[in-house]
């Protein structure tokens, strides 16, 4: 399926994943509506973008509330396939982490792309998708809400597929850590202890490039025939551990 002059909405598309997977849809032909919650880096995105000759609009979003979502979805006309990086990361037990924080790791994985689902399902066009986020690698006793989260994305978008089949398909990409924007946060020796621990279990001997997992979603969009589907972009993880 070709993405040219197909629109593309990008929930979290001012970097990571997002912005890569926006980038290969781009340079497909594709028409971009990108979000983000920092307003400044998503300008500088979509201005870069523009500035290549690309065809991109900006919106602010925060997908953690329930309202900007509404907001947004009323704002934008019929889209093609939507892609959503919503959700954070979390470490931590049931029993040693904060329960706050379990529970804010499972609303921001499961209930803000539900959210994002039954809004996205009133603008979808007729042949379109959604792809949303899980991810892989991580283990109940130190990710409790994340592996929570992930888990009931890969159960939301089984049932999404049969809910919206045969108008639109919908599936997940659940990648392993990755060296992303997301941990800009975290000192660059513990981004570099956990790359090293991660390659050093991972049977590819490497962790993922930032364009590889975004090949997946490009893969999600442009494959008719695949719905209710997890793709697992691990170099092989969850074989061995």
């Amino acid at each position: 399926m070709s993405l040219r002059d197909k629109t593309v909405v990008v929930v979290g598309g001012s970097s990571g994943f997002g912005k890569a997977a926006a980038l290969k849809a781009a340079e497909l032909g594709a028409r971009l509506i990108l979000t983000g919650r920092d307003p400044v880096k998503l300008g500088q995105v979509v201005a870069t973008m523009d500035t290549d000759g690309y065809q991109v609009a900006g919106h602010v979003l925060d997908a953690a509330n329930v309202s900007t979502i509404s907001a947004f979805f009323d704002k934008i006309d019929r889209f093609d396939h939507l892609i959503s990086m919503a959700g954070g990361f979390m470490g931590g037990g049931f029993l040693d982490a904060d329960y706050e924080t379990i529970r804010r790791a499972v609303d921001e994985k499961l209930f803000a792309n539900l959210q994002i689902a039954r809004h996205a399902v009133k603008r979808i066009a007729d042949g379109g998708s959604m792809t949303f986020t899980s991810g892989s690698g991580g283990r109940p006793h130190s990710a409790s809400g994340a592996i929570i989260g992930n888990e009931a994305i890969s159960s939301m978008v089984q049932g999404l597929a049969v809910e919206l089949a045969p108008k639109a398909r919908v599936n997940a990409v659940a990648p392993t850590w990755t060296e992303t924007p997301l941990w800009r946060d975290m000192p660059a020796t513990n981004v570099q202890a956990t790359r090293a621990h991660f390659a050093g279990t991972i049977p590819l001997g490497r962790t993922a490039e930032i364009e590889e997992v975004a090949q997946a979603y490009l893969f999600l969009m442009q494959c008719g025939f695949i719905t209710g589907q997890t793709i697992t972009v691990d170099g092989g993880l969850t074989l061995v551990s």
